[in-house]
């Protein structure tokens, strides 16, 4: 899979990282206009090539969502997000709520693989800590034993975040990222042993999504955003159909529109989905 090599380092104070976000300023500022070969989305950045990363094939829980900061069980997101930026080599953080406010060092090298940007300008990406493995400002030819050496794949390898899977990311990387947190669910490693996301998750309200219920981060932001309508959970299945969401589903083959397809609501209370999330694609945001 060619991906885009750019070099530089992370340097996160000020910022307010979580378990699949963080800033990366590039060596060169000017090869963030190589992202997506000039025709795709831009990657929004500074002056001095600071820009903000998402990682891709994986979403850890939230820590703050929306314009509520509304987050998901704390244990977790912060495991997530915590576990990244010692992978990434910081060895103190310290922080003031959710923002840095210090860290050791200030800054370390650094390097990440793209083929572009989502919505919001971030650099949808493979990161990796350290020296890169080629030359950056060019494609460079990513395998599965590249990808092991990523951030992403070690979150997955963990159980510390979910995968969740994009249609450009291409299929050998899929597969490895998919094993790996089977894998990893098998064992109960990290936020497994807690996840309800097929089991069924009961929501009696706001609070068993912040501070309760292990789930799915894409279906905890549609269930977060339709319980602030004060509508009963019951109709959650609607309004899901009308938010729209694009993917695939790997086992059948099937192309769907709206998660009310693969999400089910039980006993008045009770939010489940069919299937488990390595096995759906999303269109690309």
């Amino acid at each position: 899979m060619p991906m885009l090599l750019i070099k530089g380092f992370y340097e996160i104070k000020g910022s307010q990282p979580d378990g699949d976000t963080v800033h990366f300023t590039a060596d060169d500022p000017a090869e963030w206009d190589l992202v997506g070969g000039g025709g795709g989305r831009a990657v929004e950045h500074n002056t001095v090539g600071r820009a903000t990363l998402r990682l891709d094939a994986v979403d850890a829980l939230e820590t703050h969502y929306g314009p509520s900061r509304d987050h998901q069980p704390l244990q977790f997101a912060h495991a997530a997000r915590d576990d990244l930026l010692t992978s990434l080599g910081f060895t103190d953080v310290q922080r003031q709520n959710e923002t840095v406010t210090a860290t050791t060092p200030e800054r370390v090298p650094g390097f990440v693989l793209t083929r572009g940007a989502d919505v919001h300008g971030r650099c949808i990406a493979l990161a990796g800590a350290g020296a890169p493995p080629g030359t950056s400002g060019l494609e460079i030819d990513v395998d599965v034993a590249v990808l092991r050496k990523t951030v992403n794949h070690h979150l997955l390898a963990e159980g510390l975040a979910y995968p969740t899977f994009y249609r450009s990311l291409f299929t050998s990387l899929r597969a490895e990222m998919a094993a790996v947190a089977v894998q990893a669910r098998e064992a109960r490693k990290g936020l497994w042993a807690s996840d309800v996301t097929t089991a069924g998750a009961k929501i009696t309200g706001l609070s068993s999504l912040t501070d309760d219920v292990v789930i799915l981060p894409k279906l905890f932001r549609r269930a977060l955003d339709y319980l602030r309508l004060d509508m009963p959970l019951a109709c959650f299945p609607a309004f899901l159909a009308g938010v729209q969401d694009r993917y695939s589903v790997l086992s059948t083959g099937e192309r769907r529109a709206g998660l009310h397809h693969i999400v089910e609501v039980t006993n008045g209370h009770t939010v489940r989905m069919t299937h488990q999330p390595e096995d759906l694609v999303f269109e690309d945001a």
